[in-house]
Order: C-alpha cells, then structure tokens, then sequence
C-alpha cells in the first residue's frame, strides 16, 4: 500500500498543478478516470483469477453434504482351478460410511464462509487494481504536468537568455551572465526529454494494468480538480471498519475456527459403517443347509476412539490455539485500519491545504516576482543572480504545488484502499 500511495501521491500532485489541459482533441475520443478503471476490472488477469477462485469456492459448498460413495465388493470364493472358475461360494457385499449427524452442517458452513473469504479476495482484487490504475492514471497526469511546467521554464529561459544577450552585446554585464543563462536553457530542454520519457512509460504501465498490447493509443482526459474531503474522519475510520476486506475475512476465519472447535469435539463421537453381503453358495454343503443355498447378512460397525489422547484432544487444542489467534488477527487489522485511516486522513487534509496556499497565493506572487525582476534586470537595478533566483522561486512554487496536490490526490486513493471502497462523494 505503502508504494502505491507514494505513486499515486506524485501523480495526482502534478496532475492537479496544471489545472486541466485537455489534450486530445476535442473530435477524439478521450478516456476517464472510471472509465480506465471499468476496463481494467473487466479485462485484467489478476481480476479474473479471482473471480474464478471465488466460483471454484462456491462450488465446493455442495460437496460438504453429500454422502459418501457405496462400496460394491463381489468375491469369488474356493474356486479349485483359478479365481475366474467355478467356485464354491459367490459373495456380494454393500457397503456405505456415515459420518456422525450434525458434522457435514458444520462443514457446509466452513463451506460458505470459504465461499465469501474468497469473494472478499475478488473484492480486494478490484479494490487494488483500481488503486493501481488511478495511481497511473494520476502519475501520467503529474508527468505531463510537469513537463508543462518545465515547458513554461524553458520559455522564460529563452527570454532570459535573450535578455542577457542584449545586455552583455551592449556592454552592461559580463559574458558570465549569458553563459549561464545557456546553460540553464540547455539543462532544462534535457529535461523535457526525460518528463517524455516518463509518459511513454505511464501509459505503458496503463495498457498492462487493461491487459491491452503495448503502444496501444491511449488518449485519456487530463483534466483534474482539487475537491476537498468534507467527510469527518470518524465516519471514514467507521466505514473502514464495516467494509474492509481484510476485516471481513478476518471476522470469516474467526467463525471459521469456532466451527473447527466443535468438529474437533464431535471428533470423539463415532462415524458409523452398513454393509450388506448377500452369500451365494454353489456347494451346498458349504451352505448352511443343504436345502438353503443363499443367505443374507447385515453389519453395523462404528469407530471407538480409544487413543483420544493422542489425535481427539489434540485436535481440540489445536483448534483453540487457531481460534485464539484469529481472534488476535481480527483485532491487529482493526487497530491498524484505524490507526492508518486516520494518518492518511490527516496528511491528504495537509497536502490539501498547502496546495490551495501555493495555487492561490504563492505561485501567482512569485511569477509577479519574476516579471518584475526581469523588467528591474534589463535596467541594470539587479545582478543576474537575482534574476536567477525569482525564476528559481518561481518554478519552485510551482513544483511545491504539485507535490502538495500530489500529497492529497494519493492520499485519497490510499484511503480508498484501507477503507475498501470509494469515498464517498
């Protein structure tokens, strides 16, 4: 959770700075954020495994009930010759194994349980597929945003440079002032190769996350808002605890392991067997009488626990011990879930706050700053250096603001993982 938070923070951060630019056209058909979603869930393998080991559980529930397979056993007895010849006696046997009435009811309800673990499985399957894909869809917005930015760079760079030019032609300042304002130009035009680079490589990672072939077009909508979070946090940790995957299943294999201590304990009562042989004697002096050939027989038979010590008790402690400890389980991932909710709360509500400052107010007082400073420069009222630092600050601000809406945008998908489910809107 940790990794994808970090992601999905960068990305949403730069996504944000830009405040949408739509770049497909307007006649192209663009993809949304849902929309991506929707088709990874549809066609993502990791979605599908799931969903399949969810039918395999639900398949699995009937069995529990159904009775064991009868045993037919023919022999073929006291044939003097081989044991295909003619033989003395012909015996036909039934057989069928009980188990004790009230433990297949027991283990239909581990059945089902099972059954649900594994639905909750599929749900937390989607649950971090769509984390996933919002936190690639968020990073391709912060890399685009980000070469915006340094696209806006590069031009007051340019500006910069032809302004120095001007002034080192006319003698006012020294050559260093136009070296290095060369130098800056070039260090930020190698950069908007490297921001390319890495939205090749967002929609990449896009197009494996839908299960589509690599370089496959992926026009999508590049516009996203700051919405603040207007749920108390109390209502989200409350939500988290009612609706999380992880809790719900360790809530199911707390049931689970209660159910196990009664079977253990039912381990002590018998399992039964019926059989029913039917004798055909073709020596009648082998039956008998010799005036009644065939005869008929019944058994009954049950298992008697002698060496309980050994297997029926341990059993029982066994199943306490797994009892106790998914109880432990249980309570660790509800503590947890709060205690991260709570954090993941507190610091989106901070990347919040600190990017609406930078969007708002910093970052339109430090591009005032630089206009001014270049117009003070090209008087000869400030050094270069000067002029430097407000194109710095400028682009620092700017920066600032987008790892702040980074901060907030990550942290709603990461409170949608530990929560199990969309905020609400």
């Amino acid at each position: 959770m940790r990794s994808v938070m970090i992601t999905l923070a960068f990305i949403a951060a730069i996504a944000t700075a830009t405040i949408a630019t739509p770049i497909a056209s307007a006649a192209e058909m663009t993809l949304t954020e849902s929309q991506l979603v929707e088709l990874a869930i549809a066609s993502n393998p990791q979605v599908r495994a799931a969903r399949a080991r969810w039918n395999a559980a639900l398949h699995s529930i009937t069995q529990t009930v159904a009775p064991n397979d009868p045993i037919f056993t023919y022999t073929n007895s006291d044939s003097p010759k081989n044991p295909f010849g003619r033989a003395a006696l012909r015996e036909y046997n039934v057989s069928e194994s009980f188990q004790f009435p009230g433990k297949a009811l027991f283990q239909r309800d581990q059945a089902t349980r099972n059954a649900e673990i594994a639905h909750l499985a599929l749900a937390a399957t989607i649950r971090d597929i769509r984390a996933a894909v919002e936190a690639g869809y968020f990073q391709l917005l912060l890399d685009s945003a980000v070469s915006g930015i340094n696209a806006e760079n590069i031009a007051n760079l340019e500006q910069v440079l032809k302004v120095t030019q001007v002034a080192y032609s006319a003698s006012k300042v020294t050559q260093t002032d136009f070296i290095s304002a060369e130098f800056d130009l070039a260090v930020a035009r190698q950069l908007q190769l490297q921001y390319r680079t890495a939205i090749a490589n967002d929609e990449t990672v896009l197009n494996q996350l839908m299960y589509r072939p690599q370089g496959s077009p992926l026009p999508v909508e590049r516009t996203i808002r700051l919405e603040p979070m207007r749920i108390p946090l109390q209502d989200l940790v409350d939500r988290a605890i009612h609706t999380r995957q992880e809790i719900l299943q360790a809530a199911l294999a707390e049931q689970n392991s209660d159910t196990a201590i009664k079977l253990a304990k039912m381990e002590y009562l018998p399992d039964f067997t019926v059989a029913y042989q039917f004798d055909n004697y073709l020596v009648a002096s082998f039956a008998p009488r010799l005036s009644q050939p065939q005869d008929h027989s019944l058994v009954v038979g049950f298992n008697v626990p002698i060496f309980f010590w050994l297997k029926q008790n341990e059993d029982v402690v066994r199943a306490r011990a797994n009892l106790e400890a998914a109880r432990n389980d249980f309570r660790s991932i509800e503590s947890q879930t709060a205690a991260v909710v709570t954090s993941l709360y507190r610091s989106a509500q901070l990347g919040y706050e600190t990017a609406i400052l930078y969007r708002d107010s910093l970052t339109p007082l430090a591009r005032q700053n630089f206009q001014v400073a270049l117009t003070a420069y090209q008087s000869g009222k400030i050094d270069f250096v000067t002029l430097a630092g407000t194109l710095r600050r400028s682009y620092d601000a700017r920066t600032s603001y987008l790892q702040s809406a980074n901060q907030f945008l990550a942290g709603q998908i990461s409170l949608e993982q530990a929560i199990g489910s969309p905020l609400p809107q």
